[in-house]
């Protein structure tokens, strides 16, 4: 019998997607649930809804709510945490390796240590040289080459499939991150929805 599925969308720049991130693999694993990993872009979603940058930023009050939260649940789950200087970065480029990633199979990891960069390192990870230090951090034996992995997240296919990925995700009504998507196309909205996600996704099976 096929296992249950759950689709986990995410905007590399989302900090609730870090904690996310962190404990999906572990949670859907114990529910005999695969995970799929669907990065995307929230940037022209929240474009079209009239938004410039994150609602984080928009309302102060509710930014400064937001990374007091991520420290008391990073602390709370033994995670690291680091505010970034800037927010949001650019996750175009991380985005873009990721679906590589995903074709070659080493998608979990790569999306953990991306986040593990920016969340709990403070790293830019619109920056070339964090990504391509990323990549080389991975397991030894995936053999990985940087320099590749950097030209295929550049190729015209890769960067036509984050578009149709993020359009999709408009079309599914997203909007936010993390979002998760069961096979019956239930949402579940944010990190604190993640283990309702998995125990509905496991049901239908």
């Amino acid at each position: 019998m096929q296992a249950p599925r759950l689709e986990f969308w995410y905007d590399f720049a989302s900090t609730y997607s870090y904690l996310s991130a962190m404990r999906i693999e572990r949670i859907a694993v114990s529910q005999g649930v695969d995970v799929d990993w669907k990065p995307f872009l929230l940037g022209p979603i929240f474009q079209s809804q009239g938004w410039s940058t994150s609602p984080f930023n928009l309302y102060p009050a509710k930014g400064r709510y937001m990374w007091r939260d991520m420290q008391r649940l990073s602390e709370a789950r033994g995670l690291t945490f680091r505010q970034p200087e800037l927010f949001p970065q650019n996750s175009l480029r991380a985005a873009r390796v990721a679906l590589v990633a995903a074709e070659e199979g080493w998608i979990a990891s790569f999306t953990r240590a991306v986040y593990r960069r920016q969340f709990a390192e403070g790293a830019d990870i619109g920056d070339v040289a964090t990504l391509d230090a990323v990549v080389e951090s991975l397991d030894p034996d995936l053999g990985l080459d940087s320099a590749r992995i950097a030209a295929r997240s550049v190729d015209p296919a890769i960067k036509m499939r984050l578009k149709a990925q993020s359009a999709e995700a408009d079309r599914l009504g997203l909007f936010g991150a993390p979002t998760f998507r069961t096979s019956d196309g239930e949402l579940f909205w944010g990190d604190d929805r993640l283990d309702q996600a998995v125990a509905w996704a496991q049901r239908l099976k």
